[in-house]
């Protein structure tokens, strides 16, 4: 008779899988990608490296697994701004306005999952995050072009472009610095929704009544 992993044992092993995840997170949150190594991600999780290397059998494995993971939760949350909007042009900003909140508020580990520079195939396993992204994006895009809020346009293109803005005004080397002050915060978040906005095509004065419309997601843990 086959072997048959009994419940426990399989809650057992999802813990142990996420608690490596989570160790790993912390590290890209606190010094980069370059951080997570195995050895590392073993230390931090307290137990074995040959313990790690049995879930994630290579670094390459083991970040792209964490890529996953965040391109998850980000997709996830921003689909819950979205829904809680009142229309397509509100759910259009209140994505941006979560996106570039949550990449501030966790930079570091926004600039590790996008940005940083890292091995090309390294890199190509972030492609996931990127894609993830502009595809949440062009949703939204073409929710409000379908009703006629937004001028006809190739949401898939207008959403790259939008992905590319928010990067580099948010985590980009031509960012504004990195800051703790919620008005600051508040104004750069709000100042590329409108750019964004203004550049898919909305009006200036409604832009600006979306913008302000929409409240800033509470900060991250």
């Amino acid at each position: 008779m086959p072997y048959r992993r009994t419940d426990n044992v399989t809650r057992k092993l999802a813990a142990r899988r996420s608690a490596i995840l989570a160790a790993a997170r912390a590290l890209a949150s606190e010094t980069g990608l370059g951080s997570v190594q195995i050895a590392a991600v073993a230390e931090r999780t307290g137990i074995a490296a040959g313990t790690v290397y049995r879930y994630f059998p290579a670094k390459l494995e083991l970040i792209a697994a964490l890529v996953d993971a965040e391109a998850t939760a980000e997709i996830a949350a921003l689909d819950r701004a979205a829904n809680a909007a009142p229309g397509p042009l509100s759910a259009l900003a209140a994505t941006i306005v979560g996106f570039a909140a949550r990449a501030l508020a966790r930079r570091r580990l926004a600039f590790a999952m996008i940005a940083e520079p890292v091995e090309v195939e390294l890199d190509a396993a972030r492609a996931v995050y990127r894609g993830a992204l502009r595809s949440a994006f062009e949703a939204r895009i073409r929710a409000a072009v379908e009703r006629g809020l937004l001028p006809a346009q190739d949401a898939g293109v207008a959403a790259a472009a939008l992905v590319g803005m928010l990067i580099e005004g948010l985590i980009g080397p031509l960012a504004p610095p990195a800051t703790d002050d919620p008005a600051k915060v508040r104004a750069q978040v709000q100042s590329l929704t409108l750019f964004g906005l203004r550049g898919l095509g909305v009006v200036d004065a409604r832009a600006r009544g979306l913008v302000v419309q929409t409240a800033l997601p509470p900060p991250v843990a």
